[in-house]
């Protein structure tokens, strides 16, 4: 259950060097508080996000420390956060303009400082005007500050716990100084960040793809392997470990799974991750599979190991043939 205590919008108008500090609190009607709470539920699961600790030197943290003992009010605190991200944005190159909305809010009965960075995007609107003679005119006016939608996402957002202070985001990169960096994370919170679950399962496939071609190996078996020990473990336990899933994908073969188990801890991503076990199994249910010659397969991906409903062989040409069996009825779509 969502609840909004408190929210404010910021407008941060960088195209045109022009920043808008709201003085008063978002008026929380009926619209608003669903606005809110629809994006609120839609993100806080978000499998793109990363987990994150500010460093002890944080200065985001020191003035979060102070709005939590009740040493600031939400919109001096608001106002400030919103200074010191429109200073970044506005020596950054190729930013778009924004509004910044900040919540205080309850989530399951836990305190939350959330933050959405809405990306300004382009989109056409209806302007009705009436002249002086009450003729009516309709005009369609392109408008640059649509914020998204209810079915749509945010483009980048921030959760704190205010209780322990561990920080869930997902940001953009940005061009400062001629480096590309995550501004949100690593200038305004100061703060860490882990791999996201969505990084982390992309990273897997790309290993173990690598050390499949590497060693002349099946790679559509080795990935469909992947999905399936993935699915069969985070059913009991919300939790990928990478280094795990070489070793069973891997299992027959040692040198295999030493190369792999190297490449992904120098990547970064030998730690275990949490992740929404819904939504992972979703994206992990079904194998997609693109030929050379134009044909596209869509397979379950349990039914990889089953030979009673597909199978793969290898020709003694070195091509592939793919049969599918049991099938009782096609339909066309």
């Amino acid at each position: 259950m969502v609840v909004i205590d408190k929210a404010i919008l910021h407008v941060l108008d960088v195209n045109d060097a022009n920043e808008f500090f709201s003085d008063e609190l978002l008026n929380l009607d009926l619209s608003t508080v669903e606005f809110l709470i629809k994006h609120i539920e839609k993100t806080i699961d978000s499998q793109d996000a990363k987990k994150g600790c500010f460093y002890e030197d944080s200065e985001f943290k020191r003035i979060l420390i102070g709005y939590k003992n009740e040493e600031m009010e939400f919109v001096s605190f608001s106002k400030e956060v919103a200074s010191s991200l429109y200073k970044l944005l506005i020596n950054s190159d190729g930013v778009a303009s924004a509004d910044l909305l900040i919540c205080d809010a309850r989530i399951d009965e836990v305190r939350y400082l959330v933050i959405f960075k809405c990306n300004n995007h382009q989109g056409y609107v209806h302007q009705v005007t009436v002249d002086e003679a009450g003729r009516v005119n309709t005009e369609l006016v392109n408008n640059y500050a649509i914020l998204p939608g209810l079915s749509q996402r945010m483009d980048e957002f921030v959760f704190i716990n205010l209780e322990t202070l561990d920080i869930l985001s997902k940001a953009k990169k940005y061009n400062v100084d001629g480096n590309s960096i995550y501004l949100i994370p690593e200038l305004l919170l100061e703060c860490t960040q882990t791999p996201s679950p969505t990084e982390t399962i992309k990273e897997i496939n790309k290993v173990v793809k690598k050390v499949t071609e590497a060693y002349c190996q099946d790679q559509v078996a080795a990935a469909a392997a992947v999905k399936n020990f993935i699915s069969e473990n985070i059913q009991s336990e919300a939790v990928i470990d990478p280094v795990a899933v070489g070793r069973e994908v891997f299992q027959d073969n040692p040198s295999m799974q030493s190369d792999y188990s190297n490449a992904i801890t120098e990547a970064g991503f030998a730690e275990p991750v949490a992740v929404n076990q819904e939504a992972t199994l979703k994206k992990l249910r079904k194998h997609k599979l693109s030929t050379d010659t134009g044909i596209d397969i869509i397979i379950p991906t349990d039914y990889f190991e089953n030979t009673d409903f597909v199978e793969f062989f290898k020709n003694d040409d070195g091509s592939m043939s793919i049969t599918l069996k049991n099938i009782q009825n096609i339909t066309n779509r």
